[in-house]
């Protein structure tokens, strides 16, 4: 008989499955048990399934999604959301590089792309209703979602996880009477991709309309009874019978590539065509057992989510009582310092979810939307999605999932050049085209496409992320090798573009700022950026002990560079020149947002803060180095108000913090948990900012922004006493800190890269000095009581 080598790959995978199927055999007594146990404080749970809810706005058509009420798993590459159906389990399944879309040189929104769903797998078990003692429940403690009920008098148990070694998602379930599980398993492919069941595993092949290969295989491996694959006019799928439990493997692909090669305007990133990488990719998983892969994942997981943990006093009995969903809303209401704690452990557990290195970054839904929308998974980079989602990656010690946002940005580069340097909205004030350098509009894909308008100041915003990366960690290595360059090259950008005043000060040209007022030169959003940049560049160049001639060019431009001002009402000014009375840049910003007065007066509510960045995430703004400007800043802030959109919460509360203002950043925390969905996302198909909600907690008991290291400098009064482990600060160290009647106790300091720093509380300063892996202990009033 002679088999193609499509044939021939598929009947090596049958004969892997049958040799090594006995690996996943695992008895009902062992896999479950009668009982299971509570809900942790770190634990989303609920009594009944998830439900789909319907989304209306002036975006978007309705439409019926899960991505706010399920449960999310995902390790980087793949997403899923449990939503844990009894007699039909429904699981979104979504792959991180699914994107429509290319270069995109018109800058035309429409023809940009969007992320798109991969598919629905379909658990069918029939005959487990009605059933009982209902739970479903994601542990963020190891990463694993669950599903238990007893239907029948048979206590059924489920376990979801996706695991980041085997870059496979895990399904597993089990019960305590054997031959429990007969049904079936189905997969609908949000693109129309052909079902191809063969013996244990589906194979789903299909391509999108910009030539993006893609391909998704399922594995069934079954304790006990049998299956079949089952081929008719709706599609193939596997029947199962008289099963004691059920393994399914889940693994997608496609052949995007992070290697850009420019090839003018039919630019591409293939790589691999995804079949025979992905059938090896779960060849390797199912040689292992169930319980190795679990084990496998939870250690990758608990490597990185228990770095940090947090204290913030106890909740009572009746708050812990509740489920998730019927938590949340009293708890923007009284206080439930447990819930506090569990948003910001389930914002990390987010960003752990989504952005592990080889993936790309997460984008404005993670990696769990489950139908296309428009306007949808978009990296924003004007003070919205992306930053939001990024800002407590060092601080909360998740360093690593930092890189794929860098490197994303590094395989963009030669892309966003190509485009800024054929853009005639980007000419030099001479009138030349942009030689030198990049930047980005307000919006851009991950095959080197941007849409809509030119937000210049950008690329200084991402070169914050490189620097930021740097400051954290200490690596020169890095420093020297990626970031630096970036942050020069950009830096060359704002050379040529900046434009004097007659006075010779410098301004950003011709520049909104975002999505709230008129174009102008000087606007304080991209005048405090600019200055971070430079900053940051000039920290850059000292460290390596290089450049000092450009260095010194850099630090007589920074000297050059406006300064925002105080405007008529004590405000930080967001524009050179005073707005008063101008309408919001869209009518849709007023719709939204129906309390919106006029720009730039303290009736101004709307959700964007940009004149605020040189306060937060920026550097130059601080009651220390600028009071005035910190005074103004404050004042502006205040003016704002509360706004509805949800987002503007905990890109708010740092600000505060930032301020000094403790009291005031923890009453924004308490707003946004106003605006959080059943599973605790913060809606709108945005997950953007929960996982911001950690850097709020950060900012309130830890900051380093200023060279030297700040204790608890905007604890609020509804924590009068906790601890928290496990904060970083720049420099290259990581901090313990315990208080009580809302007063330093102790701070323990390791040093990871062996600098002295000067550690400040209050009033109180001290200098510590220690060398790479040594720590510190110090007491309340900063006097040395341990050295290891």
């Amino acid at each position: 008989m002679i088999m193609s080598q499509q044939g021939q790959s598929r009947f090596i995978c049958l004969l892997v499955s049958i040799c090594l199927l006995p690996s996943f055999l695992v008895t009902a007594a062992q896999s479950t048990a009668k009982s299971d146990s509570a809900p942790g404080t770190l634990s989303l749970w609920y009594n009944k399934p998830a439900e789909f809810s319907t989304i209306t706005n002036p975006v978007h058509a309705s439409f019926r999604t899960l991505f706010e009420t399920a449960l999310p798993i995902g390790n980087g590459k793949l997403g899923a959301l449990i939503k844990g159906g009894i007699q039909k389990e429904l699981i979104p399944v979504n792959e991180d590089t699914l994107w429509t879309g290319d270069l995109n040189l018109t800058g035309n929104g429409t023809s940009l792309g969007v992320y798109q769903p991969l598919g629905n797998l379909i658990i069918n078990l029939p005959g487990h209703e009605p059933c009982t003692d209902y739970r479903r429940m994601l542990d963020l403690t190891d990463g694993i979602a669950r599903v238990n009920y007893t239907a029948n008098g048979i206590h059924y148990r489920r376990e979801y996880f996706a695991s980041y070694p085997a870059h496979v998602i895990v399904v597993h379930l089990s019960a305590d009477k054997p031959g429990s599980y007969s049904g079936s398993l189905a997969f609908n492919d949000a693109h129309a991709g052909i079902v191809t069941a063969q013996r244990n595993r589906l194979t789903i092949p299909g391509a999108l309309e910009n030539g993006l290969q893609y391909e998704t295989q399922i594995l069934l491996l079954n304790d006990g009874g049998t299956q079949q694959p089952h081929h008719d006019e709706y599609g193939d799928y596997i029947d199962f019978n008289g099963c004691n439990g059920l393994t399914i493997i889940i693994a997608a692909r496609t052949d995007y590539a992070m290697d850009y090669k420019m090839n003018g305007s039919n630019a591409r990133y293939r790589g691999e065509l995804p079949h025979e990488g992905l059938t090896r990719q779960i060849d390797a998983a199912q040689t292992q057992s169930y319980d190795q892969l679990k084990a496998a994942h939870v250690s990758d997981y608990r490597s990185l989510f228990d770095r940090f943990s947090i204290d913030l006093g106890s909740s009572t009995p009746a708050q812990r009582a509740l489920p998730t969903d019927q938590r949340s809303r009293p708890a923007s209401e009284k206080l439930d310092p447990e819930f506090e704690e569990l948003l910001c452990q389930y914002g990390r557990y987010l960003v752990i979810a989504s952005s592990r290195p080889g993936c790309v970054a997460a984008n404005g839904n993670g990696i769990w939307i489950d139908t296309a929308v428009a306007y949808t998974g978009f990296y924003c980079d004007d003070i919205a999605t992306t930053e939001l989602i990024y800002w407590a990656v060092e601080t909360t010690n998740l360093a690593e999932c930092h890189l794929p946002l860098l490197d994303l940005i590094v395989s963009q580069l030669p892309a966003w050049r190509y485009e800024t340097a054929n853009s005639p909205d980007l000419k030099l004030p001479s009138g030349a085209f942009t030689s030198r350098g990049w930047t980005i509009r307000g919006c851009h894909n991950i095959m080197g496409g941007m849409a809509y308008f030119w937000n210049k100041p950008g690329n200084a915003w991402y070169c914050l992320h490189f620097w930021e990366h740097y400051a954290f960690g200490q690596d020169k290595v890095y420093l020297a090798k990626c970031a630096y360059p970036v942050i020069k090259e950009t830096c060359e950008f704002w050379e040529d573009h900046l434009k004097p005043l007659p006075d010779g000060r410098l301004v950003v040209p011709d520049q909104e700022s975002p999505e709230h007022g008129p174009r102008q030169d000087g606007v304080s959003y991209g005048q405090e950026f600019v200055w971070d940049l430079f900053t940051n560049y000039i920290d850059a160049a000292n460290a390596l002990g290089i450049d000092k001639d450009y260095r010194d060019k850099i630090a007589a431009l920074r000297d050059k560079l406006l300064l925002p001002s105080v405007g008529s009402w004590g405000q930080l000014m967001e524009w050179m020149t005073e707005q008063g009375n101008s309408p919001a840049l869209t009518p849709h910003d007023i719709d939204v947002e129906k309390h919106d007065g006029p720009i730039d007066t303290p009736q101004d509510t709307h959700r964007h803060t940009s004149h605020l960045v040189g306060v937060f995430p920026g550097r130059q703004i601080s009651f220390e180095q600028t009071p005035k400007l910190a005074a103004a800043a404050l004042v502006s802030l205040k003016a704002r108000g509360y706004s509805e959109q949800q987002w503007a919460y905990p890109a708010r509360a740092p600000i505060y913090a930032r301020l000094h203002q403790g009291d005031l950043a923890h009453d924004q925390i308490q707003h946004f948990i106003r605006f959080l969905q059943p599973n605790l996302i913060s809606g709108l198909l945005q997950f953007d900012g929960t996982p911001a909600a950690p850097e709020s907690f950060a900012e309130m008991l830890l900051q380093s922004q200023l060279g030297y290291i700040s204790l608890l400098p905007a604890l609020p009064k509804a924590w009068p006493t906790g601890s928290v482990k496990g904060l970083c600060a720049r420099g290259g160290f990581e901090v313990d800190e315990a208080w009580k009647d809302g007063k330093l106790a102790s701070v323990t300091i390791r040093s990871i890269a062996g600098n002295a720093v000067n550690v400040r509380y209050g009033a109180k300063t001290t200098k510590v000095e220690m060398h790479p892996g040594e720590s510190v202990t110090l007491d309340g009033d900063l006097q040395l009581k341990d050295k290891v």
